[in-house]
């Protein structure tokens, strides 16, 4: 190689050097100031955590500070990870496959619940008992939930969709009153919320299926697992310090949610029965409930044909950060 052309090499590869240097890099746990959580009433191991400030006590001495955010159901977690507002959110776990599958880059790192939190709700006197009778009825649900997955499944069950129900789009709080104004005909219901339309206005649970609510999950934002996975282990070991405080002290878990929710004790006691906190680890239970309700999304319409779902599933669970598994 010719004198001049080695030193136009060596002028360039310094160059280039120079300008790998000054990229931005990943925030990593040094840059971190701040993590953002969020805090939800469907999710009741997240009031104790921010409660009790078992995390805060954790972060402090790295001076990482910790923000709360309020999610009032599963889109909304999924619309703050999204847009970068938090980096931690609730969600169950369809919810958090439908939104990976539509370009929403966040994991499933830790179950905080397996509830049955969802059944499908109506008046006593709409005449309504089961599925098949939503035909042509009003029915309220928050899109993009786990109530609304539910809901597509029981119609699938009956033989109808989505098209042969009129569904009236609301937050969950906004479809029980809109149940109990008589405004809908039925709703797709989310404890407490719908607890509380049991015990305080004797609604009917009209059809239930545990097996087809899918699992209460906490999912990151995919880039900040990547950059600053110590921290991940450290919120995760935070959530397992209050789900242990909850499992363990019964009456405080429950003071929380009527202090959160503002609902009589009966209320939040009839969704905690329904609520296991005993299953922290993802893996294998969770990627099926979450693959049979993808299917099913899939069946209706909800996910294009082409989806892959079992590798959407298996890009979305990652059981790295289980509690006891090793770095």
């Amino acid at each position: 190689m010719p004198r001049l052309d080695r030193r136009t090499v060596s002028r360039a590869l310094g160059a280039l050097a120079l300008g790998l240097a000054i990229l931005p890099a990943p925030a990593r746990a040094a840059d971190v100031k701040e993590i953002r959580l969020d805090w939800a009433t469907y999710n009741p191991v997240s009031l104790l955590l921010k409660e009790k400030g078992f995390l805060e006590e954790a972060l402090k001495p790295q001076g990482i500070k910790v923000r709360w955010t309020q999610s009032l159901g599963s889109n909304k977690a999924l619309e703050f990870l999204n847009g970068g507002a938090i980096d931690f959110g609730s969600s169950a776990g369809a919810a958090a496959l439908l939104a990976r599958i539509n370009g929403n880059p966040i994991k499933v790192v830790y179950a905080y619940s397996r509830p049955e939190w969802t059944a499908l709700v109506t008046r006593k006197e709409t005449g309504i008992t089961k599925v098949a009778d939503l035909k042509g009825k009003r029915v309220a649900v928050t899109r993009g939930t786990d109530p609304h997955i539910f809901l597509i499944r029981a119609l699938q069950g009956a033989g109808l969709t989505e098209k042969d129900a009129k569904l009236v789009l609301l937050q969950h709080p906004d479809g029980r009153t809109a149940l109990d104004r008589g405004d809908v005909d039925a709703w797709a219901g989310l404890d407490p919320m719908m607890a509380a339309a049991e015990i305080e206005s004797d609604d009917v649970l009209f059809f239930r299926d545990p097996a087809a609510n899918t699992w209460g999950v906490l999912d990151v934002r995919e880039d900040f697992a990547k950059a600053n996975p110590d921290l991940v282990r450290t919120v995760i070991s935070a959530y397992e310090k209050a789900r242990a405080y909850a499992i363990e002290n019964p009456a405080a878990l429950r003071a929380a949610l009527v202090a959160a929710t503002k609902l009589p004790e009966a209320v939040v006691s009839r969704q905690l029965e329904r609520t296991d906190l005993s299953q922290p680890n993802v893996g294998p239970a969770q990627a099926e409930a979450i693959r049979a309700a993808g299917l099913a999304l899939q069946q209706a319409g909800v996910i294009p044909a082409d989806t892959n779902v079992a590798a959407a599933v298996d890009g979305l669970i990652d059981p790295q950060f289980n509690p006891g598994a090793k770095p």
